[in-house]
């Protein structure tokens, strides 16, 4: 089914860009997804993003009201709600509402959303309407290209009330592009899995399993052109994040199965993301004229799986056999891929402060030296999409680009990141990177639920501040990360600083963090020099250093006028129903502590390396 329906919304795309007008009753929806556990609720969708306008089709098992919208990240009052449904009569009902508390609806003075379909037979009751990304009215959320939760629900008559029991929250990716035209699978494709077979999970909140598997062997160049998850269904809720890193040729790898960040150094070896999932996230295809190499001399022969697992609940006995599989053909596309990394190096000198309701922290990456280490000029990078990804206090996060200190666009961002929503997702248009260009990563976090400090670490329950960009053509260079210059912060901040940026760690969490010194604290860091560590597929690391360059917000665009009515940013309409007078046509996580710092850093398999690091800088 979700071949045929992939098909037909391909066919349809390319109609609607001839057209360039909204989708109608009868257009086919492109993108779909089941909002509740039980798929009862299911909703398809689709977008104009020129005349910024959605289309929503809301399908559920019962004969009684539908409703759906879109809800705050902390509490459902307020929430935007589309409500509709048919009577016993046959009379059609359908409303533009907002909640007033848990339960209680209330309809908006302006009507922001356009009926298209609305019916009723033995099964089904489906609701068929559109709306603009962003009106003019307070009470209505705008289509944004961050994550959104999207509020289902349904009842079993036409009672105009909200039941826990049929309401059901879900985050969702709604601006998606696809960017290959590709019906089928070309008739070359070849499968190849990447795994861990039979590991034994062990009974810890975190563990990073890493094993070394070759590359298909192919006689000639190939490109492969999706990947996707391989996933068992009992231990989904267990397998964090999946991540294949190219080894370089001439790297000696270990055997067997080993944690990724121990006490063996080897097993980390090898940086260069090429494939990635995490979190929420599904099949990938590439666009029609991206690839990512295999095959030649220059193409790794070797990876490194990456699987990341947390077992909260201590289960004994599980056992796995997670990994990628990809998909690969002899029919080359024009461009070979590269995935570039950037953010905060994961390591404990990033730190977030308690209690927090905001705090702000910032990874440099400069290009200056881009040509050097790929040892050849690096032609222009064409980023297509990219990978967000913190741990469970991130909030927001957003890649700027800088040129010859102007800041010129952001590249991407989240400004409601949802830590079960980590999907790869591509860019409306392409982002050219120059060397030379200046890239700086902000992550946002909230600690309002912490009583200890949060460090930079692999655990679930410390942080992370990355984002992986896809690009073309793929150079040598894998990881871009900056890092503060904690002896600094620790004088800034009135502590006596050590010349070991351990022991200044230590210092900070002993410190009693208010509201006041928070803010301090977070402005200090800002004003840090970085430190910015550049490294290749062939483990070369090269340090620079930088400043943390100003953020200017980006402009809101207009919202578009309703004519459904007026707009009252103070509600008082009565609860009610629009009448529809035209003929419609007929449809067929558990409360989780940071790790404390020493046992951070002892179960930090990399601490020598980076201290080494450090201490070379210092």
């Amino acid at each position: 089914m979700t071949c045929v329906l992939f098909k037909l919304c391909l066919l349809s795309a390319l109609v609607a860009v001839s057209q360039s007008n909204r989708l109608g009753p009868t257009s086919h929806l492109c993108y779909s997804r089941f909002l509740d556990h039980s798929n009862l609720v299911f909703l398809r969708w689709d977008f104009d993003l020129e005349a910024e306008f959605i289309t929503f089709e809301l399908q559920v098992r019962t004969a009684g009201r539908v409703g759906l919208g879109i809800t705050n990240h902390y509490t459902n009052v307020g929430s935007d709600l589309v409500v509709g449904g048919v009577l016993p009569d046959g009379n059609v009902y359908f409303s533009d509402q907002h909640l007033v508390d848990e339960e209680t609806l209330a309809e908006d003075g302006s009507q922001d959303a356009e009926l298209l379909g609305l019916t009723e037979d033995a099964v089904y009751t489906t609701m068929r309407f559109s709306r603009p990304f962003c009106s003019c009215d307070p009470h209505d959320k705008d289509i944004s290209s961050d994550t959104l939760r999207l509020l289902s629900a349904y009842g079993l008559d036409d009672t105009v009330k909200l039941s826990r029991e049929q309401t059901f929250i879900k985050s969702l990716f709604l601006l998606q592009v696809i960017y290959h035209d590709v019906v089928d699978d070309p008739q070359e494709t070849i499968i190849h899995d990447l795994e861990i077979t039979d590991f034994l999970i062990p009974e810890v909140d975190t563990t990073y399993a890493c094993i070394f598997l070759p590359l298909p062997i192919v006689n000639k160049k190939h490109h492969i052109y999706k990947f996707e998850p391989k996933l068992l269904e009992h231990n989904e809720t267990m397998v964090h994040r999946i991540l294949v890193y190219a080894c370089g040729n001439a790297s000696v790898l270990p055997t067997g199965i080993g944690e990724c960040y121990g006490f063996d150094p080897a097993f980390s070896l090898c940086s260069q993301v090429i494939v990635g999932w995490a979190v929420g996230g599904l099949t990938y295809q590439l666009p029609d004229d991206v690839g990512i190499s295999i095959g030649t001399p220059l193409d790794p022969q070797w990876i490194r799986l990456e699987v990341h697992y947390s077992n909260f609940n201590n289960l004994p006995g599980v056992y796995d056999s997670s990994g990628i599989r990809l998909y690969y053909t002899s029919q080359l596309r024009k461009y070979d891929m590269g995935v570039l990394e950037l953010g905060i190096l994961t390591f404990p000198l990033h730190f977030i402060l308690l209690g927090a309701e905001s705090f702000m922290s910032y990874g440099l990456c400069k290009t200056e030296k881009f040509d050097e280490m790929n040892g050849t000029p690096v032609p222009d990078m064409q980023v297509f999409g990219y990978l967000l990804h913190t741990h469970l206090a991130g909030r927001s996060l957003q890649a700027v680009k800088y040129r010859n200190g102007t800041q010129l666009q952001t590249i991407c961002k989240d400004l409601s990141y949802d830590f079960n929503l980590q999907e790869i997702r591509d860019l409306p248009h392409l982002v050219d990177i120059k060397p030379g260009d200046e890239l700086l990563v902000e992550c946002h976090y909230q600690t309002l639920d912490r009583d200890t400090m949060t460090f930079g670490g692999t655990s679930t329950i410390n942080e992370m501040c990355l984002i992986f960009l896809f690009y073309y053509p793929r150079n040598n260079i894998s990881n871009c990360l900056g890092y503060l210059d904690i002896i600094y912060v620790t004088r800034e901040l009135g502590e006596d600083a050590s010349e070991n940026p351990m022991e200044n760690l230590m210092v900070m969490d002993n410190v009693e963090w208010t509201p006041e010194n928070i803010k301090k604290a977070e402005k200090v860091c800002k004003e840090s020099q970085q430190t910015v560590m550049i490294k290749t597929l062939d483990e070369q690391i090269e340090n620079t250093t930088g400043w943390i360059p100003d953020i200017i917000p980006t402009p809101r665009g207009s919202c578009l006028e309703s004519s459904g009515g007026k707009v009252e940013p103070q509600d008082k309409t009565p609860t009610g129903f629009r009448a529809v007078p035209m003929a419609l046509y007929s449809l067929s996580i558990p409360i989780l502590r940071p790790l404390p710092l020493v046992a951070l850093l002892f179960l930090q398999g990399t601490l020598s390396w980076l201290l080494a690091t450090l201490q070379d800088r210092v």
